[in-house]
């Protein structure tokens, strides 16, 4: 056993782990850079709990066989149960809808759970408890003694064949469907637990479960992305000659002409894109992104993307396995046509580099700093001066024979400031700096000592500085100033900027006179020194999960972390209106007459709106966990709200949506609600749940329905439910349960889209009833997709990226 213990062991390198978590660095980095790592950590915490989970499931599956070995024989004498299978459930004599036993618990960290279960804390809140604690009470699970509600039990009863207890990632095989001609039913298994699923009477005859699904005919086209990220990071808003302004977010840089209301997408990158840098002859345009994993759980190096921002076209990779966990600083050279490009990653000792990235050839690299790195760039008249800045730091850099040559910036009588965080060039060559403490300080051409002090420019850190055209410097801070400053750094002209926008993070030259702005709050902003600015670009600045589409006009709703419920035209891709709540937002539906629409939140607190003039029409508690689903019934004459606590709460609405009373609450899930869906006749309901139940309610009663000839041929309204006969394809080889989010049916009933956590969005056939369907796949979130879901007229798909913020709609060609 011990051999065992330790070929598993050999799996992981522990020492990086322990070099990170030994990490000073870490401690003094900004806040943004601490939450990327506490990610980074919490990730190689789960991969180890993962690896452990793996030897629990080899155990398992030696109590498994032994379990299996017992039944057979208790099969052959079934004369009543014998003494010696305590640990074994008694299967039901006739076939029930509830195929519920529970899944062992998933320990929490940074990978999400199914769709609307929302934070990756929520599996250790009370709703597991309570899937525990309901384990015995359950009438289909069989006779069980008090301690097989434990792990080892749970797997048991599943029959888990160690398939993919071991988290997200494992290669173990994973039991193939089964198709039962005689009942009408194909059971599949999910992490080793069997799920069963009743066709329609009418396909039992005729259904085959070995033929091969079609791939859809259509395809996805990206037609436009909401959001930009300027809340941690700098310099990525640019004007190209073109006329487009180019950001990102996610993993997709826009490219957006603001005067056409036309957007083109660069999407070669395959995680989180943290900064880009445009070449003198703006064109040519370099971005660098963070180590990611790939769905197979595969590492992806971080690397450097050179591409044409005319064909979108991909021309150099650059640093693929040289670089650590994400590329922080990008830069071209101005004075020998930009032929090399300096770059700094974000490892512990955030190596500089310096590319000839033609021949994508390294030049030379050097240790930059242990603290972090805010900015770097090359002097614009000499390509072999490179300056960076961050923590505590101001260094100037000269490469010579293939070296690179330190020279600290010697603030001497200036009180040297906690962060220095950005650099430009005066047009006599003087680098200039903005530091933490609202200072500028300009520094002589070819030197490391201070030539000129603006004392308390701004009130507050200085994020951006940028050198105008005309020689004029500005510069943007906390204090959501932008201010001009003339060649001799007297105060021109100052600006302020709106709170609701947020601080400047970024200053870019626009056309003529105008200026563009990104700000922390994840806005892009355009406007002039002298006038008011407008935003152009707008999204979200939290994690998002709540998606809804108006029933008849081209709309949809978005909500999320960040208290903010965003009503967008997908037409005109503008705004139509935000709202600010009290708590953060967690799903919503639109009452078919599309008059209101109701909003779940995190602590069980839920409210309805009016779509047209976004006031409050009423609010009300269930439970204090967040709301998962918020779906009306086709008729509009019902409210069914998927809970954490694992119940279903049911309300009758009257008055186009603004009068609701309580009916009860639907009771028998043993974990929390995942997902909803209503019959065409408005009379049943189908739920799904964390731990692969399939449900069905009469919710005007709130009583389950357990006979499959009752349920079996219910036409449903909307398919959102990821188990299910119509759509159990979509699972794919190895999956553990948790990997889809989200999934929604054309109201044509002919395409079938999901949203997993490697941050794809699936296309699949409907109905999607043969195993492992063949999909088209289609990246651009870099966070699990939380939600996706089809215009009422099927002409654009819309999904929320989590952690990455994005919105973005598809074209369905």
């Amino acid at each position: 056993m011990e051999d065992g213990f330790s070929s598993y062991s050999s799996l992981y390198d522990t020492s990086s782990l322990l070099q990170f978590c030994n990490d000073d660095s870490a401690s003094a980095a900004s806040s943004m850079e601490v939450t990327d790592r506490i990610a980074s950590l919490e990730q190689r915490v789960q991969m180890q709990e993962d690896e452990i989970q793996l030897l629990k499931s080899a155990l398992a599956d030696v109590v498994r066989r032994l379990n299996a070995s017992e039944e057979q024989q208790a099969m052959g004498s079934r004369r009543g149960p014998t003494k010696a299978r305590p640990m074994i459930a008694t299967l039901p004599l006739r076939p029930t809808v509830n195929n519920g036993t529970i899944l062992p618990k998933k320990g929490s960290g940074t990978l999400p759970s199914p769709s609307g279960s929302g934070s990756r804390k929520d599996n250790s809140t009370p709703a597991n408890k309570s899937t525990v604690r309901r384990a015995n009470s359950n009438e289909h699970v069989g006779t069980l003694t008090r301690k097989d509600s434990g792990d080892k039990g749970n797997r048991t009863r599943a029959g888990s064949t160690g398939s993919n207890s071991s988290g997200k990632r494992s290669d173990s095989k994973q039991r193939d469907p089964v198709f039962n001609a005689e009942e009408g039913y194909v059971k599949m298994y999910l992490k080793g637990r069997p799920i069963t699923m009743f066709m329609p009477k009418d396909q039992v005859d005729s259904y085959c479960l070995e033929a091969k699904a079609d791939l859809p005919s259509n395809k996805l086209k990206l037609d436009w992305v909401y959001g930009y990220r300027g809340r941690d990071c700098r310099s990525n808003l640019y004007l190209l000659p073109t006329g487009e302004t180019v950001y990102f977010i996610a993993s997709v840089v826009v490219l957006f002409n603001v005067d056409e209301q036309l957007q083109r997408h660069y999407t070669g990158h395959t995680d989180d894109i943290k900064c880009l840098a445009v070449h003198p002859d703006k064109i040519t345009i370099a971005t660098g992104q963070v180590a990611g994993t790939s769905s197979d759980g595969k590492q992806l190096a971080p690397h450097v993307r050179v591409w044409d921002s005319v064909s979108l076209n991909t021309l150099h990779v650059l640093g693929t396995g040289f670089f650590d966990r994400a590329l922080v600083c990008l830069a071209f050279s101005k004075s020998n046509g930009g032929n090399t490009l300096c770059v700094v990653d974000d490892s512990n000792d955030h190596v500089l580099s310096v590319w000839d990235w033609q021949r994508e050839d390294r030049l030379a690299e050097v240790k930059c700093s242990n603290e972090s790195v805010f900015a770097a760039d090359f002097h614009p008249t000499d390509c072999n001066v490179i300056v960076t800045c961050g923590k505590s730091h101001l260094y100037f850099w000269s490469l010579e024979k293939g070296m690179l040559i330190k020279k600290q910036g010697l603030f001497e009588k200036q009180e040297k400031p906690k962060f220095v965080l950005c650099v430009t060039f005066a047009e006599n060559g003087d680098a200039i700096t903005g530091d933490s403490s609202g200072n500028i300080l300009v520094w002589g051409k070819g030197t490391n000592r201070i030539s000129h002090v603006i004392q308390g420019a701004h009130e507050g850190s200085i994020f951006a500085l940028s050198t105008l055209r005309n020689g004029t410097l500005v510069s943007g801070g906390k204090d959501r100033r932008l201010v001009c400053w003339d060649s001799s750094y007297q105060q021109i002209q100052t600006v302020e900027v709106p709170e609701l926008f947020g601080p400047i993070r970024t200053i870019a030259e626009g056309r003529g006179e105008t200026v563009l702005i990104g700000t922390t709050k994840n806005f892009v902003l355009q406007g002039s020194l002298d006038g008011e600015f407008m935003p152009i670009t707008q999204g979200h600045t939290d994690e998002l999960w709540g998606l809804a589409v108006h029933p008849w006009k081209p709309q949809f709703l978005t909500c999320g972390y960040d208290r903010q419920v965003c009503l967008w035209d997908s037409s005109s891709h503008q705004l139509i209106w935000t709202k600010s709540m009290e708590d953060s937002a967690q799903s919503a539906g639109f009452h078919p007459s599309g008059a209101v629409v109701a909003i779940g939140t995190q602590t069980g607190r839920w409210l309805v709106l009016d779509t047209d003039s976004k006031d409050l029409v009423t609010v009300h508690t269930d439970g204090n966990e967040q709301l998962s689903v918020m779906s009306y019934g086709p008729d509009g004459n019902f409210l069914a709200i998927g809970s954490h606590d694992n119940y279903i709460y049911i309300y009758a609405v009257a008055e186009n949506g603004r009068k609701y009373s309580r009916v009860g609450k639907c009771s028998g899930h043993s974990s929390f609600i995942t997902h909803l869906d209503w019959s065409v006749d408005s009379q049943y309901l189908v739920s799904n749940s964390g731990d692969y139940e399939i449900l069905y309610w009469i919710p005007s009663v709130c009583k389950q329905v357990v006979s499959v000839e009752t349920t079996r041929d219910i036409e449903w309204a909307t398919y959102t439910c990821a188990l299910g006969f119509q759509v159990f394809g979509l699972w794919p080889d190895g999956s553990d349960g948790t990997d889809i989010n989200a999934v929604c049916r054309t109201n044509d009933k002919s395409l079938l889209v999901t949203g997993d956590d490697f941050g794809k969005v699936h296309l699949f056939s409907y109905p999607c009833s043969q195993f492992r369907a063949p999909s088209h796949a289609y990246g651009g979130h870099s966070s699990h997709v939380t939600n996706v879901t089809f215009l009422h007229d099927d002409s654009y798909l819309v999904s929320t990226g989590g952690k990455d913020m994005s919105v973005m709609q598809w074209r369905i060609v």
